[in-house]
């Protein structure tokens, strides 16, 4: 039955437990579950009850007044009373008479009143809400704007998850997006989004094509790692900003997870049929910018025997303009997949994303700098950006820049944090002193040296209030004497994933060059002609010269 549960129906079913604990009762029963609808307050039932003047406390109030609390909390899961469990089958049946595929909140009150023996019944009607007037306000609220309406197109097929669509808020969000996705623009105007350096011609170019009256659906097309999705961050910052043409402003840049559209989709069409709803309200909307990720996924995506592919139902759409589509997808996979299939590749405008230069690199590391600084709590110097820029594109060939130099960054920062303690040197010293300090206070007390003893307790709470200072900056990022990472650091771990050893990586290049047939014949006997060609053949390449 609680695969049925809506999102928020099954957070009833918690509160409901939670208010068992609160009152110290050993079961859960309807007025248990009565509390817990009503603690869901972006619920229908919650809706309706508020509307008939019924609150938390007065139930609250009343349960106490009927039942009493009982003496210990109970430990481990708590059962249901035989009503309650009536209840939820009742709450089953009503969701059944009213065609709905799911059980949400309303289902569960108007179980309650319909089982109409149980504390909770009662408590309702000494409220005067029987349950004819409850059943009342709910087919109301049902039926209105953004109820029954809203409720039915976020669940038909959804299972379990979907069920948030029913509650029917009068909100501007999707909730079946929401389920299915991210909201990028939202997590960019919250902070949440890491900052996107350069990458302006690409962003420019996607805003171009956004712009477009038909076929306005660019697709980013590049090497794993190089910085697909962060030009749609950048284009979600830029949303946030107002930073972007007047036809973008306003707009909303949803991510959506294909497999978690195909996940529990076990009949067939119900894939198709949860698909089509995400582009109704997307098409509802009207302000809504779809980015799908790996979008060579879209082709064979929900296909079984007598099914179709998400490609073929996003078609029509993407021809007409109805939906705004970003995609990402690697080359391996846009010659694959994409090419092969005509019909979806000319819904898409190519935008060829390249690995920046080292020199990029650099200033996206600097970017992003502050980022790993806050959360590993270490210094991050120039020389080691540039080392890992460096180092990575010269020694990691089976991956590409920014993603690979990024990696070294924080793998170097997550080592150094690891190595250095917990917290500076001063304040264990602090420590160390104020437990000193505390010692000596006591001692002085045991030899009734009062006013040694107040000294000491002053000194003891000056320390205490000195060290509470130190925490906060540190814990803050303020604190001077962070460990720093440099080139060596970077060094360490690029030796650690390719075996080459450190000093090899951190000697200097001209030094290695110089000395390269000395080193050869340490390992090379007798082929004095041969180690000389190809150390000045190996020379010449360094120093771009060709034959």
């Amino acid at each position: 039955m609680f695969e049925r549960f809506t999102e928020r129906a099954r957070q009833v079913v918690v509160l409901a437990q939670e208010e068992a604990r609160t009152l110290k009762h050993n079961y859960i029963g309807t007025e248990h579950i009565l509390l817990g609808l009503l603690r869901e307050e972006e619920g229908l039932a919650a809706r309706v009850l508020e509307s008939l003047d019924i609150t938390v406390e007065r139930v609250r109030a009343q349960v106490v007044r009927i039942v009493g609390s009982g003496e210990e909390v109970t430990s481990g899961q708590i059962p249901f009373t035989p009503r309650a469990k009536k209840v939820l089958e009742l709450a089953l049946r009503e969701a059944l008479s009213l065609g709905h595929n799911y059980i949400g909140t309303e289902h569960i009150l108007l179980g309650l009143v319909r089982e109409n023996e149980g504390v909770a019944a009662r408590i309702l009607l000494d409220f005067d809400a029987d349950s004819e007037k409850i059943r009342n306000e709910v087919i109301r609220m049902l039926s209105g704007p953004g109820g029954r309406r809203q409720g039915g197109s976020g669940q038909a097929g959804a299972g379990a998850g979907g069920g948030a669509a029913a509650q029917g808020e009068g909100k501007k969000s999707s909730k079946l997006l929401d389920q299915f996705g991210r909201n990028l623009t939202k997590l960019a105007s919250d902070g949440k989004l890491d900052p996107v350096v350069g990458r302006e011609t690409e962003i420019e170019r996607i805003m171009q094509i956004l712009s477009r009256r038909t076929k306005n659906n660019p697709v980013l097309v590049g090497e794993p790692g190089v910085g697909k999705t962060a030009v749609v961050e950048g284009l979600a910052q830029r949303i946030t900003n107002a930073d972007v043409p007047e036809l973008l402003k306003g707009k909303q840049i949803y991510t959506l997870d294909l497999a978690a559209l195909v996940a529990g989709s076990k009949y067939r069409g119900e894939f198709e049929e949860r698909l089509k709803k995400v582009m109704k309200e997307i098409t509802q909307r009207g302000d809504i910018i779809l980015f799908i990720d790996e979008l060579h996924n879209l082709v064979g995506a929900g296909a079984a025997e007598g099914a179709i592919d998400a490609a073929s139902i996003l078609k029509p759409a993407l021809a007409r303009g109805e939906l705004q589509t970003v995609g990402a997808t690697t080359l391996d996979e846009y010659r694959k997949y994409l090419e092969r299939d005509s019909a979806l590749e000319r819904r898409f405008q190519k935008i060829v994303v390249d690995q920046p230069s080292i020199e990029e690199c650099v200033q996206i590391l600097k970017g992003l700098r502050d980022r790993y600084e806050q959360h590993h709590k270490i210094q991050i110097t120039d020389e080691a950006l540039e080392a890992a820029a460096e180092l990575a594109d010269r020694y990691i060939s089976d991956r590409f820049l920014p993603d690979k130099a990024i990696d070294l960054i924080d793998e170097a920062s997550s080592r150094m944090r690891i190595k250095s303690m917990s917290s500076p040197p001063v304040y264990r010293e602090l420590e160390e002193e104020i437990e000193t300090t505390r010692r000596d206070k006591e001692a002085a007390i045991e030899a009734q040296e009062f006013e040694k003893a107040a000294n000491l307790r002053d000194k003891e709470r000056r320390l205490t209030n000195k060290k509470r200072e130190l925490e906060d900056a540190w814990e803050s990022g303020e604190g001077g004497d962070r460990p720093a990472i440099g080139e060596e650091e970077i060094a360490d771990i690029v030796s650690m994933w390719t075996g080459i050893p450190v000093f090899k990586l951190t000697e200097a290049e001209t030094q290695k060059l110089m000395r390269m047939e000395d080193e050869l014949h340490k390992r090379v006997i007798g082929q004095s002609q041969a180690v000389e060609t190809i150390s000045k053949a190996i020379r010449r390449s360094r120093a771009g010269l060709k034959d």
